[in-house]
């Protein structure tokens, strides 16, 4: 669906990327966005909050602002709410480490350092935290008493690429993640395998580890490189993410795969739910979708990137794959979650930043 309309005036965007600091709550509205402490408040409705279709109306607020919470990383990856603490977990990739915010004061602290370069991170059903490691190319869970417990990182007994998000089944425990391997293409983000290398070590592939066992299968491979992943609202499809095009651009479409889930841990086999293309200005332009969540009426939110003002930011598609709305941010955004007391707050890393905004929408998992 067009909204080159919408876009006519679109503003640009200030923003810096010195130390880590907290957003201030203002927002200016003027030609350029200011994000920036003593700006002037945004005027309600934030004008970046667009509905591109009725049913996006209902999930969008009037009097809330798009904020920026922190700014300073060099990569922001992984945003995961632990309910508990009442903060927010993200990882800042190139610098080995994750941040907390928490939801009382706004306040920012590394949490950990180093980290194995940690990108995508979430909770279990039990409160522990686990983590996709790009430099140890393994998915780590942190235990009540500080320990690590690694669980996956070899598969038919090859190391795995670079694991990059997970995601954890509420009925079983068992923990899916994606494994596309850009960890392991650069120093920058983790350690690299060779110069050459699309896939470093494996088909790139999404994987399931069994709680109780441990045992890790694979779960498919159709897509080119899965990145994000997340349960529909009633566990019984999966959505993947594909960023192929980055390596394959001659094969891989830019889209989001959609899998119907078998007894609870097999998959269907991979139909297209949705396009990243989209008509912007006239012309037909086509990012990235990385990170991805479910709400609880079955709406996906998919962040998106790679293109420029009016494109980037968060892209919100319909259970039928309608493109419905968008936030649009002055970063390429990375990842996204639902967070907050209420669930109703999303949270977006982009590129150097965390940014939030409160919707009529809860998410439909924990994480």
């Amino acid at each position: 669906m067009s909204f080159s309309n919408h876009n006519l005036n679109r503003r640009n965007f200030l923003g810096t990327a010195g130390a880590l600091t907290i957003a201030p709550l203002a927002i200016a509205q003027s030609v350029k966005r200011d994000f920036t402490s003593g700006a002037n408040p945004v005027r309600y409705p934030d004008p970046d909050i667009i509905a591109l279709d009725k049913r996006f109306e209902k999930l969008k607020l009037g009097n809330t602002p798009i904020q920026r919470l922190a700014t300073g990383c060099l990569w922001a990856e992984g945003p995961a709410w632990n309910g508990v603490g009442k903060y927010l977990l993200w990882s800042d990739i190139p610098n080995d480490r994750q941040f907390r915010f928490l939801n009382e004061d706004n306040h920012v602290s590394v949490f950990r350092k180093p980290v194995g370069y940690s990108n995508g991170n979430t909770f279990d059903y039990s409160g522990r935290q686990i983590s996709c490691e790009h430099s140890t190319r393994r998915v780590v869970r942190y235990e009540y008493d500080g320990t690590v417990t690694t669980l996956a990182e070899k598969f038919n007994g090859k190391s795995l690429n670079a694991p990059n998000d997970a995601i954890v089944h509420p009925e079983d425990g068992s923990i899916w993640f994606t494994d596309p391997g850009y960890g392991g293409l650069m120093d920058y983000e983790g350690i690299k395998e060779n110069s050459t290398s699309v896939q470093p070590t494996q088909k790139e592939a999404v994987y399931r580890v069994d709680a109780k066992t441990g045992v890790i299968e694979k779960l498919t491979d159709e897509p080119f490189k899965p990145n994000g992943l997340c349960f529909s609202n009633d566990y019984k499809k999966l959505y993947v993410a594909d960023t192929g095009a980055s390596h394959y651009p001659d094969k891989a479409p830019k889209n989001i795969w959609m899998f119907d889930i078998i007894d609870g841990k097999k998959l269907g086999p991979a139909r297209e739910f949705t396009s990243m293309t989209l008509e912007l200005n006239g012309k037909k332009v086509a990012g990235f979708a990385d990170g991805i969540r479910s709400d609880t009426q079955g709406n996906i939110w998919a962040s998106a990137g790679w293109v420029g003002e009016g494109y980037d930011g968060v892209h919100i598609f319909a259970p039928d794959g309608v493109r419905i709305g968008q936030i649009l941010l002055p970063e390429i955004c990375s990842n996204v979650c639902f967070g907050g007391p209420k669930r109703n707050r999303l949270f977006m890393t982009a590129s150097q930043s965390l940014y939030a905004v409160y919707v009529d929408a809860k998410g439909a998992h924990i994480s």
